[in-house]
This record gives C-alpha cells, sequence and structure tokens, in this order.
C-alpha cells in the first residue's frame, strides 16, 4: 500500500510543501476513534456498555448515534472564532447547546456532533490516566512512527502550521482536540489503519461496519455511511474510499484510502478546490501529482 499527499498552494493542487504541518481538522476523529479501539483491545472496555450516569455507550459516540447535538449551528460560537477571542469553557458550551438534551434515544438515530467525541476524548484520558494530547501520542502516534503528528493545545502550538487563511487561530475551539502534522503523515495513518497494523482484523471489521445515511447521498458520495470514526460507502465499504473529511477557518483535509493507496489532500480556503474530490481522483486515476514513499 503506498501513502501519498497532495497540498494545495497557490490555488493549484500540486505535491510542494509537504513537509509542512498541516491542520487535520475532523480527521482528529479517525485518532481518537484508533486510540479508545486500542483501549478497548488492551484494557478490555467494552464499547457497547453505557457511559456510567450517562444513556449512551461509546460505540454510538464514536458513530455518531448517541444522540447528542453539536456546536456547529451556533452563531456566537463562530462570532467568537472570527473575532479571535478565547475559547469558551466547556461548561458554557455545554450549556449552549443543551447538551443534557438528548436528540433521540441513543441508537435510534444519527447526527454528527462534536460533542460527542470531545466525550470520546473524556473516556480515552480516564482509561488511560493521562491527558488527552500524551494519551494520543502513545497510543497513535508512536505506534504508527509518525515524526510530525501531536495534538495542539495554545496557539503556540500552531506557531510552525500552515492555517491557510486563518494564521490567528486558536485550537481549544476544537473541542474534542486538533491533531497536527503533515499531509502525509495523515495518509501514512491511514495506511496503516487500514493494513490492520494499528488495531486487530476484529476491531477493523467493527469499524467498517456502515450506518447507511442516504439523506446526504450527492455526486461524491452516492452511497454515504459513517462507521467508527470513518466515512465509507454503505455498499462495498472495502472497494470504494474510506476515511475522513475536515474543514475549520482557512482549510480543510480529505484523508482517503482505497485499493492499497492511501492519499491526503489539503486546502486552504478560497481556492475553490474540493479536497474530496481530489483524493477520489487522486485513487481512481495515479495522478502524478502524488508523492509516494
Amino acid at each position: 500500500m503506498e501513502a501519498r499527499a497532495i497540498i494545495d498552494v497557490g490555488g493549484e493542487v500540486n505535491s510542494f510543501g509537504i513537509a509542512t504541518a498541516v491542520p487535520w481538522w475532523s480527521f482528529t476523529k479517525t485518532v481518537l476513534a484508533i486510540a479508545l479501539l486500542r483501549l478497548s483491545e488492551d484494557r478490555g472496555i467494552d464499547l457497547d456498555v453505557t457511559v456510567p450516569g450517562k444513556r449512551f455507550s461509546p460505540a454510538q459516540l464514536l458513530r455518531h448515534e448517541a444522540g447528542l447535538p453539536d456546536y456547529g449551528a451556533l452563531a456566537a460560537y463562530h462570532a467568537d472564532v472570527a473575532a479571535g477571542r478565547s475559547p469558551w469553557p466547556i461548561d458554557k458550551l455545554m450549556a449552549a447547546v443543551e447538551a443534557d438534551r438528548l436528540r433521540y434515544e441513543p441508537g435510534h438515530g444519527w447526527a454528527y456532533s462534536n460533542i460527542g467525541y470531545w466525550w470520546v476524548g473524556r473516556l480515552i484520558e480516564q482509561a488511560s490516566d493521562r491527558p488527552l494530547a500524551e494519551a494520543l501520542s502513545d497510543l497513535v502516534f508512536a505506534p504508527a512512527e509518525l515524526t510530525t503528528a501531536r495534538l495542539a493545545t495554545v496557539p503556540a502550538d500552531l506557531a510552525n502550521v500552515s492555517m491557510g487563511d486563518e494564521p490567528n487561530y486558536h485550537p481549544g475551539w476544537v473541542y474534542h482536540g486538533l491533531a497536527v502534522g503533515t499531509a502525509m503523515d495523515a495518509a501514512r495513518l491511514l495506511q496503516l489503519l487500514l493494513q490492520g497494523r494499528l488495531v486487530n482484523e476484529r476491531t477493523l471489521s467493527r469499524m467498517r461496519q456502515s450506518r447507511a445515511l442516504p439523506q446526504f447521498r450527492n455526486d461524491l458520495y452516492p452511497d454515504p455511511a459513517y462507521g467508527i470514526g470513518l466515512m465509507l460507502r454503505a455498499s462495498d465499504p472495502v472497494d470504494h474510499p474510506i476515511g475522513h473529511t475536515g474543514g475549520g477557518p482557512g482549510s480543510e483535509i480529505a484523508v482517503y484510502g482505497r485499493g492499497g493507496i492511501t492519499c491526503a489532500v489539503w486546502v486552504s480556503s478560497g481556492t475553490g478546490i474540493n479536497p474530496v474530490g481530489e483524493a477520489f481522483r487522486a485513487l481512481e486515476d495515479g495522478s502524478n501529482r502524488k508523492i509516494t514513499t
């Protein structure tokens, strides 16, 4: 399997700048899923037992089936991000989204939720007995031998990270955590995951068990589904692109694999380039814009 990276430079997709770290945005969800699944393998955590004091299980959090809301629709949240203000305390965020009021019975609906993955981060900290940044390093980045990947928690952590059109971003606004690293390391991580070198085959098979989401069908996603920390196809997921997208102020990323190849595409905002479309085309046509290792 080959790992490849494509990065946008000056409005053109090419392979320059691959040594530069970029924000992985919601590809961080795949990182978090790997960490919690490794803990479930090593420490016998039952993903289907409800979280103490809650009505949802870890598996439902990982699959966006817990009934929790999201903060992406909060106008005040986006206004404060745009104004360069400090991230809200977690209690303020939870109150703003009414996080204690589940939108549906866990397991009986689906709604993308960053709040749900905030919970995943807390479960990782509890099970590993260490801060999330250390846990992700020990459970994911070090086993994958990624030299650039890490969790950014304060603005200083983004000093050498290309943030596209948003150079003054505070990573604390990503409440489940913001992983950063080169696009190549993102591709390598997905590569190792799909090869079964980070989790066992039974766990990987469960990650690929999909919930069909026909309500999101479009030209790029004719048969969309979500597994555990992975976006995929509802039918024959192994034979179609599998991975995760992400986006935030200033840039977007798409990390996908298919047929023995993985690639990551990062683009700055305003270029008019769709990273998902570029990633899918790269996996299909073997474009020479890819860097191979």
